[in-house]
């Protein structure tokens, strides 16, 4: 009975893969991948181009076809033209040949097509003169990534402009900034002399052969002035747009000109500046903490990153159809990201993780046996075993996946080079007339067959993103139930403490007093402790950050996070308009310090892979709690309404946040006797 049970379970994940395959295989990223055809049907059968022709790679770019029947290969020139590929085949009478464009400037407007014929129409309240046929390329609901770059909203009627003289080189400006419309580029002589003539630089402190320049991109710029409020040394102001308009051509220039400096990258606030944002240009709101935090993330890790996200704002400003604000690198490189329903977002980010880890776990299988072929390369059985040593390792994984990938191609036999071997030429002979591209003995089979999957080589880096009321609410019995699975899966919570998006409903983050709807009259119950309830696993990596009030601890979490070979969760504290703090958003990342230091927010990490596994970041409650609490109308507001109650609530809301803090003192010597 229970082996029927399990060849049903089997079937089901196989077909689980098999899925999982189609679809992140179906992904174009400038790159040639033998997966874009599995949906394209020929003329033949109604057969799969696959299924009826040899399809190799004999470069990064470039897909070759040769059908077993030359018959057939009108028939596959004909669905490739017809399908929504956007690749022109080659047909030179044999083969077809498929050359994918590098995701350059130009091709990337190409791509981005949709801004123009879709969402300026959209923009311009004209959205209902569209015809149906406008859709077809996305009618899966596939969108270009990065396209939110065209829109150049120019919103603001104030940006920042930057005092080369007074700057010093911090990057905290960079590090805050919403939109990353403010970004430090590191230019070479070369680069400088051709840069507009309008570019300002200065030395780097100390001198090095590059020189540091701050770029503003005006027309992206929301205006939120929260790069003006974390300044050390007033090197920004900010001053009418309409004057700062000639500083986009620097923007766009560093942003496409300018190569990366990796000597000058670190996960620092200073260097980790210095890596491309792979968020970028959002529809969030001014100021927007969220953002802050998911684009430091991007950066960190963007280029082998998958994005599961909740429904809600980080959905809205993550995922507009048309108008995608994650991006990727020159290379091609970038997060995958996709939006769940609200209430199965951290089982869905879990079903991602799983579908390519079980890819992965495969080809580490196909690899063992690769290297246990007695007559392959001893440098690639060197590639092979150097991958699967550092397969968890996120950051030394990637460079053996691309050594390993390099050491397949080099190794490969084609069948013209086996024949030019006398004792194989008649066997090659065979496989030519078959249509065969390669050698068929073991060594090189399985070398095709892992080189096909190339792209699931490298450890991909899996988070799950959503709001407070995804995590702490509706989502919770799933968010319990995925870091309670003890897979590798990094959680990131952006608490607001109150359903942001849908209106400003109360939630289990929200505080005591706190006025929301649903709580009109000041909220009676305490926050509910996330943090401590996944705690109590032991095997959850959980942090508590607030990036305006402790940015090195904000970096440090996040790595440490995503080092860790386990689930992780971290919550991060994310001032937002809905909380009317005094003077605006401007004072977003100042408001987080605020919160630190007077006991309202603490800054805490469990690690459980460290020594000493309980980490308090944030100080003792310097005082200032009810000046706090005013400063912000969710809560001021209750003073006006109910004055008693008022007072009632603030006081327990106090007394709560000091008992907090001395529980969190607690557990730094209770972990410590484990």
């Amino acid at each position: 009975m229970l082996k029927e049970h399990y060849k049903v379970y089997e079937e089901k994940m196989k077909k689980s893969v098999e899925a999982v395959e189609r679809d992140f295989g179906a992904v174009r990223a400038g790159r040639a991948n033998a997966s874009v055809l599995n949906r394209i049907q020929v003329d033949y059968y109604g057969t799969p181009t696959q299924q009826i022709a040899a399809v190799a790679s004999p470069d990064p770019r470039t897909l070759l076809i040769t059908p077993w029947d030359a018959s057939a290969l009108k028939g596959i020139e004909k669905a490739i033209q017809e399908s929504d590929l956007g690749i022109n085949p080659q047909n030179d009478g044999k083969s077809i040949r498929l050359a994918f464009p590098q995701l350059t400037e130009e091709r990337r407007k190409e791509l981005v097509k949709q801004i123009r014929e879709v969402m300026e129409p959209i923009a311009r309240m004209d959205g209902d003169s569209l015809p149906v046929s406008s859709f077809v390329a996305n009618a899966n609901g596939e969108w270009e990534q990065g396209a939110s770059a065209y829109e150049k909203r120019g919103t603001a009627v104030n940006v920042p402009e930057w005092d080369a003289a007074k700057c010093v080189g911090c990057n905290q400006c960079a590090f805050v900034c919403s939109h990353a419309t403010i970004r430090p580029f590191q230019l070479t002589a070369d680069e400088l002399a051709a840069a507009p003539a309008q570019t300002k630089s200065r030395d780097n402190r100390p001198a090095n052969e590059y020189k540091f320049v701050m770029a503003v991109s005006p027309l992206d710029c929301m205006g939120c002035g929260v790069c003006i409020g974390v300044c050390p040394v007033n090197a920004l102001s900010m001053v009418p747009q309409e004057g700062e308009l000639a500083q986009q051509d620097v923007f766009n220039y560093c942003v496409a000109e300018v190569s990366e400096k990796k000597d000058m990258q670190d996960n620092t606030v200073k260097g980790s500046q210095f890596k491309q944002p792979m968020l970028e240009f959002s529809g969030s709101c001014a100021g927007c903490a969220e953002t802050s935090y998911a684009r430091l993330v991007t950066q960190l890790f963007g280029d082998h990153m998958y994005i599961s996200n909740a429904t809600g704002c980080s959905s809205i400003w993550g995922g507009p159809a048309a108008t995608s604000p994650y991006c990727a690198n020159k290379e091609g490189h970038g997060p995958a990201w996709c939006n769940s329903l609200f209430e199965d977002n951290a089982e869905h980010g879990l079903g991602m993780y799983i579908g390519q880890n079980k890819i992965r776990q495969d080809l580490a299988e196909e690899t063992r046996q690769l290297i246990a072929v007695e007559w392959a390369r001893p440098e690639l059985k060197a590639a092979a075993q150097a991958w699967l040593d550092t397969m968890e390792d996120g950051e030394a994984n990637a460079e053996a996946a691309r050594a390993f990938v390099k050491a397949l191609e080099d190794s490969i036999c084609t069948v013209e080079e086996l024949a030019a071997v006398p004792q194989f030429a008649e066997h090659a002979a065979e496989l030519k007339a078959k249509g065969a591209l390669f050698c068929d003995c073991e060594a090189c089979t399985i070398a095709a067959d892992l080189l096909s999957k190339k792209e699931y080589l490298a450890k991909k880096s899996m988070w799950i993103f959503g709001g407070d009321g995804w995590a702490y609410d509706i989502g919770y019995g799933g968010l319990d139930h995925v870091i309670a699975s003890k897979q590798d899966v990094n959680i990131f919570v952006f608490d607001t403490e109150v359903y942001s998006n849908t209106g400003g409903q109360a939630s289990k983050a929200s505080n005591i007093g706190q006025v929301a709807q649903f709580a009109a009259a000041g909220k009676e119950v305490k926050k509910k402790s996330l943090a401590e309830i996944a705690m109590q696993y032991g095997y959850v990596y959980v942090a508590q950050v607030a990036m305006g009030a402790n940015p090195a601890q904000t970096i440090k979490a996040i790595t440490e996070a995503e080092a860790y070979h386990g689930p992780s969760l971290i919550i991060g504290y994310s001032p937002c308009e809905m909380h009317s703090i005094k003077g605006g958003m401007i004072n977003c990342q100042k408001e987080m310090k605020k919160a630190v230091e007077c006991g309202y927010w603490n800054l805490f990490r469990f690690n459980p892979a460290a020594d000493k596994k309980f980490t308090l970041d944030s100080k003792a409650p310097a005082g200032g709690y009810r000046e706090f609490l005013m400063n912000e109308a969710r809560y001021s507001r209750l003073t006006r309404e109910f004055p008693e109650r008022a007072e009632g609530l603030f006081t327990r809301n106090e007394d709560a946040a000091k008992e907090r803090y001395e529980h969190l003192t607690k557990l730094i010597d209770l972990y410590d006797k484990q």
